[in-house]
């Protein structure tokens, strides 16, 4: 069960940091001096916790293999519509071949660096042995949810899923 007051908290960051997702009390930190828009905010809170998810479902070693934090930051980037083209417009990335795979990968390195003292190298290394398996693993949501159609789709679908097993 998740509270609000209890497992999510806003505060003032240093940097341009956005959020984290705190493992040891399983809070989401939503840095308030740099979110200005609630569709920010909305990414933010749903790359959190996504990494919230792959806790609870991977037992996820945050701090000494990296190659968990790799996966769950592909997940979060891939998911939570940090790559919209929306979004890579207004960063002044453009590209259309494979530029949602190229951007995830580029901002999963992008937040291991942010995170952990580690080299570039061995960031890239890390995200490049998971990137298939992580980028292809949808859960929770069985799709990448591009806009808020797919969203919805994707919670109307979990809201059905045991009807759907209970079939099989």
């Amino acid at each position: 069960t998740v509270f609000n007051d209890r497992h999510f908290s806003c505060e003032n960051c240093d940097g341009c940091v956005s959020g984290g997702f705190d493992a040891a009390t399983s809070q989401i930190v939503l840095c308030q001096n740099n979110i200005r828009q609630q569709s920010h905010m909305n990414r933010v809170v749903t790359h959190e916790l996504i990494h919230a998810f792959d806790h609870c479902r991977a037992h996820v070693d945050w701090f000494k293999n990296v190659k968990h934090l790799a996966c769950s930051e592909i997940r979060a980037a891939n998911l939570s519509g940090d790559c919209t083209l929306m979004n890579e417009i207004a960063r002044f990335k453009f590209g259309l071949k494979g530029h949602h795979q190229t951007c995830v990968r580029d901002r999963a390195i992008r937040s291991i660096l942010a995170v952990r003292k580690v080299s570039k190298e061995t960031a890239e290394k890390a995200v490049d042995e998971v990137f298939d398996a992580c980028f292809n693993d949808l859960e929770p949501f069985g799709r990448i949810p591009h806009n808020k159609a797919d969203a919805k789709r994707a919670y109307r679908d979990f809201q059905n899923r045991d009807r759907y097993n209970a079939n099989l």
